[in-house]
């Protein structure tokens, strides 16, 4: 069966290399000063840095030929990556040609490594709902091109799900799967609103096992969490990593994903996010398949 992996954002798979190759004139000593990042602040600088570095539809293939190699390499069978398309508007490209060099590159790719990718088109939600309408929009044009669901990134405390409902509809009507990053910087209440407007799978969510009846919801309406721990720690969404609640979370029932969100950025993969759920938090082997299987049986794509 391999392992499968729902909470992935293409751009965030760019690493230190990777960003040198599109940028040559970059220094180690900038990159590096840029990847030091302890905060979400700081992270958001880093995304955007990399994301400046995409000088079009070429470099976009280059990134996915290269996050292929490395979802291959760790034994990843299945994969639903998400793409900023909001981003790639913000950065004046034209979206359709960005994604022609992606799928291109995907299928080029898979010839070598053979890994299942579908995408997830996420809008930036502190651009207003008037963005995210606009982006839930483009992604229905590609519901039968390799995109299989919806969702909003970026500052959930500056742009609050309750706010693209009429998006999420919309989506939803297109025939595309609903996801949103929540709780992630933000308390439950971003969790329950993003409930609320109809998503599916909550991106992160560790701020749930603040809310008892929140975690009951959780469990009972079987909502999957989509949990980065090395992310929370690098991003400061955790004061520290034994202070992380995927324990709390599996103990209450919750269905919990384990993925990487930025790899790249956060210098983990896959095998590492197991082992510090095995190591650190004490999850058995049993508990471990069971967060395995449950990235095959929720994944939007069937």
């Amino acid at each position: 069966m391999g392992f499968a992996e729902l909470h992935l954002h293409l751009e965030g798979t760019v690493d230190r290399e990777t960003v040198m190759m599109l940028d040559p004139l970059l220094t180690r000593e900038e990159v590096d000063a840029v990847w030091g990042f302890t905060d979400f602040g700081g992270f958001l600088e880093c995304f955007k840095f990399v994301a400046r570095r995409l000088r079009g539809p070429a470099d976009y293939a280059l990134v996915t030929r290269r996050m292929m190699e490395a979802l291959s390499r760790q034994g990843i069978t299945y994969a639903e990556v998400t793409l900023g398309a909001g981003v790639v508007q913000w950065l004046g490209f034209n979206f359709d040609s960005v994604w022609r060099a992606i799928r291109e590159a995907q299928r080029e790719a898979q010839r070598q490594f053979p890994v299942e990718v579908w995408w997830n088109l996420d809008a930036i939600r502190q651009l207003g709902p008037d963005h995210v309408m606009e982006i839930a929009k483009l992604t229905a044009g590609y519901v039968d091109d390799g995109v299989v669901s919806f969702g909003v990134g970026g500052d959930e405390v500056r742009g609050p799900a309750k706010e693209f409902r009429d998006a999420y509809r919309y989506a939803k009507d297109a025939g595309l799967r609903l996801t949103a990053h929540a709780g992630e910087t933000d308390g439950p209440e971003s969790v329950r609103n993003a409930l609320d407007i109809g998503a599916e799978r909550i991106g992160h969510g560790i701020r749930a096992a603040e809310d008892p009846e929140l975690l009951r919801r959780l469990r009972e309406e079987r909502i999957p969490l989509e949990v980065c721990i090395t992310s929370n720690v690098r991003t400061g969404a955790v004061r520290s990593l034994d202070a992380h609640p995927v324990r709390k979370l599996v103990d209450a029932g919750v269905i919990v994903t384990l993925n990487t969100d930025d790899p790249g950025m956060f210098g983990s993969d896959l095998a590492t996010e197991f082992r510090l759920a095995e190591e650190v938090f004490g999850l058995s082997a049993a508990e471990l398949d069971v967060i395995r299987r449950n990235a095959f049986e929720y994944r939007f794509r069937r």
